[in-house]
């Protein structure tokens, strides 16, 4: 399996040289020549396997350049009860992302948060530093990460970098922007190799920071900057699985469709839901919930994707999806537009330069109702009434980003077929919303209690591009 970018003036490349890489050398992101498609006996026989057997499986078709062998210990090393150690009363822990039915055969959560940071970030993330270990370790090389976090994804690439040979982790996140439970997540590691920067901004312009330095090709080589986020294929690759996995919890044949609804801020998640749908897995929609920072909404009912800025972008109870310049969205614009490099690099050109493009008028659009999507959004009053009416209809605490999830959901009235919410994290990480919605504190894993009170390491900076060069510099030559 070869990879090629969105923007198609870079080298087509193998596996492990994207999964080192992050972005590639022509600003665009890295996406498979071709999706494998998978057979309706390959469906047959994957529905009763492990999710480690399953994720081997799925990644064999897009890692070719990793021997099966090894990959197979990597997935089997990744998804064990051990790490994905935190599951709910009455979940099997062996399970790893068990489906819980909200309204049997209507509505279910797939719980993505038994994880060691408790967000769905950790089912690729824990597999994306083993993978890095394993590749660097092959080639005698190390690595500086630099990663944008808007939440959960910092929290989830630390713990899963933390001690880890040849990683370096420089991590930064918007100042004071975080839930408390986030930050102290973050900010209490003591690894050497871990760097955490409170940028004074939005998460936006942190992420501007990542693509400023990843685009600077000396200064990358040089300092041999990788990335996380989920602009790094491999995270979309390993979120693939669990949506496979999700369906067959979900159904009793292949011959039914479901919805999955999902959260989205930068339109990572979202996008492994794409790639599963169009490599052939019965996906009937694809339902997108935004927050108040709704520019993926509008694209869909609008046809318009008008990125903005800081100054626009609100401060949310769904903080995770406080997001106005969605990375990802454009591995799936280059689906939409038949594949063709050149009308991405002629969209992101208007992007880049701080303007929107609109597709109205154009062959593309008219492609869009083929890809399943419909989308809302949530407002902070939507997703208190949500959190309020999950619990008291059905037992069931979600956070605030799950919340906006269901109620777009629902708010799309009746699709024809169940609905799998995705669920994002587990309510403690937001615990001052959930004590606005419910007057109680949400449950959280023992071995975290206390956890705001640990000392905290973190360097408060400008969002300067430079300012974070010598930060990095100083901490790898240093």
């Amino acid at each position: 399996m070869k990879y090629l970018s969105t923007r198609g003036h870079a080298a087509k490349a193998e596996f492990c040289d994207i999964l080192l890489g992050g972005l590639a050398p022509d600003g665009g992101l890295y996406l498979p020549e071709t999706y494998p498609q998978i057979s309706r006996e390959e469906l047959a026989r994957w529905r009763s396997l492990s999710y480690a057997e399953l994720a081997f499986e799925i990644l064999s078709k897009f890692i070719t350049d990793i021997p099966v062998v090894d990959l197979k210990a990597l997935c089997d090393k990744t998804y064990t009860a051990e790490v994905y150690r935190f599951a709910r009363p009455g979940d099997d822990p062996a399970d790893i992302t068990p489906v819980r039915w909200l309204e049997p055969g209507k509505l279910a959560l797939l719980e993505l948060s038994n994880g060691p940071t408790l967000a769905f970030k950790d089912m690729a993330m824990q597999l994306l530093g083993n993978l890095f270990e394993y590749v660097l370790a092959k080639r005698g090389q190390e690595i500086n990460i630099l990663g944008a976090t808007s939440g959960d994804t910092g929290s989830a690439a630390e713990y899963a970098m933390r001690g880890k040979h040849g990683v370096r982790v420089f991590m930064l996140s918007p100042h004071g922007k975080m839930s408390a439970f986030q930050r102290a997540q973050m900010y209490s590691l003591q690894d050497d190799n871990i760097f955490n920067i409170a940028v004074t901004g939005m998460f936006d312009d942190a992420q501007d920071i990542v693509k400023a330095v990843s685009n600077d090709a000396a200064f990358k080589a040089q300092y041999r900057i990788g990335a996380v986020n989920s602009i790094n294929w491999a995270r979309v690759a390993a979120q693939i699985v669990y949506y496979f996995k999700g369906y067959f919890a979900a159904t009793r044949s292949n011959d039914e469709e479901i919805a999955f609804a999902v959260p989205s801020g930068n339109f990572g998640n979202i996008c492994a839901g794409h790639i599963a749908r169009q490599m052939g897995l019965p996906i009937g929609r694809l339902v997108l919930a935004t927050n108040e920072n709704d520019v993926l909404d509008e694209f869909f009912r609008t046809g318009v994707y008008r990125p903005r800025g800081t100054a626009e972008t609100h401060v949310t109870s769904s903080p995770s999806m406080d997001i106005s310049k969605a990375s990802n969205f454009e591995r799936f614009v280059f689906d939409l537009v038949g594949r063709d490099p050149a009308v991405v690099a002629a969209l992101w050109k208007e992007v880049d330069a701080g303007g929107a493009f609109d597709l109205n008028g154009t062959p593309h659009l008219a492609n869009l109702p083929s890809f399943g999507f419909v989308s809302g959004r949530s407002t902070h009053a939507e997703r208190l009434a949500t959190i309020r009416r999950v619990w008291e209809d059905y037992g069931v605490m979600v956070d605030t980003h799950t919340a906006d999830g269901i109620k777009v959901a629902q708010a799309c009235g009746d699709l024809g077929m169940p609905v799998v919410v995705l669920e994002t994290a587990l309510p403690v990480k937001f615990a001052e919303t959930i004590r606005e919605a419910l007057d109680q504190d949400p449950e959280r894993p023992q071995e975290l209690e206390g956890i705001e009170a640990l000392p905290q390491r973190v360097e408060v900076m400008a969002p300067d591009v430079e300012a974070i060069k010598h930060f990095i510099v100083d901490k790898v030559d240093g």
